[in-house]
């Protein structure tokens, strides 16, 4: 696994190198994978990682069936600070963000039809403690989290929940890149507990749809505002 990782950071050097450091413009397309491949004697599966890598943080953007793009500009002047930047970027943020949006929408689909009142009780203990912590980073991580966690719970599904617990380190890992982003702007705070109280009134009324799109669209929307976290930070 390791050798692995080691192939696809160097390709990411590569692709850089040759194509990223004045070759192309933004908005400009990169060669396809078969050509990556070939040019770079590597295989397609190792390119499309690379490739994966670049857009998880905000470097270039896949459109399906469409090839890859470049989204900033200038890289000459900031190669080595925007590969410096993919490389401290764990990918297993991004990962674990993809499995909770499978794990967590159909949760706050089925929590919406099997939540006993003793598990809308620790949803609504979460949130008063996420009001509350404006000012205390490491309550309001935690209140967030045991947020999250309470919903899975309610599914009564012992797989779901035995799995929710099973990756929870990497979910605070989220959670706090998420907080660390959002809460440079005071104001995003209410914002971030309005959202959650949408997905708790959706659960607590049993309107399975509305909660399972509300929980889409928020994880959906932290995986958006990390991309583009990572490009203002690399236009500093």
């Amino acid at each position: 696994m390791a050798e692995k990782k080691k192939t696809y950071l160097v390709l990411v050097d590569k692709i850089t190198e040759r194509y990223l450091t004045g070759n192309l413009k933004q908005g400009e397309r990169l060669p396809s994978e078969r050509e990556l491949a070939s040019q770079l004697n590597v295989s397609r599966t190792t390119i499309r990682e690379a490739l994966r890598t670049m857009e998880q943080n905000g470097v270039i953007e896949i459109r399906q069936g469409g090839g890859s793009y470049v989204k900033i500009s200038d890289f000459q002047s900031r190669k080595e600070e925007i590969i410096a930047a993919v490389k401290a970027e764990t990918p297993l943020v991004y990962e674990t963000l993809e499995l909770r949006r499978a794990l967590e929408v159909e949760s706050a689909f089925l929590a919406a039809k099997r939540a006993a009142s003793a598990d809308l009780e620790k949803l609504r203990t979460a949130l008063n403690n996420m009001a509350e912590s404006q000012q205390d980073p490491e309550l309001r991580l935690k209140a967030d989290l045991d947020f999250h966690i309470g919903i899975v719970e309610a599914t009564h599904n012992s797989i779901f929940i035995q799995l929710i617990h099973t990756i929870s380190g990497h979910m605070k890992d989220t959670i706090m890149a998420t907080q660390k982003h959002r809460f440079k702007d005071p104001s995003r705070y209410g914002d971030t507990l309005d959202e959650h109280k949408e997905i708790y009134l959706a659960i607590a009324s049993g309107n399975a749809n509305k909660a399972k799109d509300l929980m889409e669209e928020h994880i959906t929307r932290i995986r958006e505002e990390l991309l583009e976290s990572m490009v203002v930070d690399l236009g500093k």
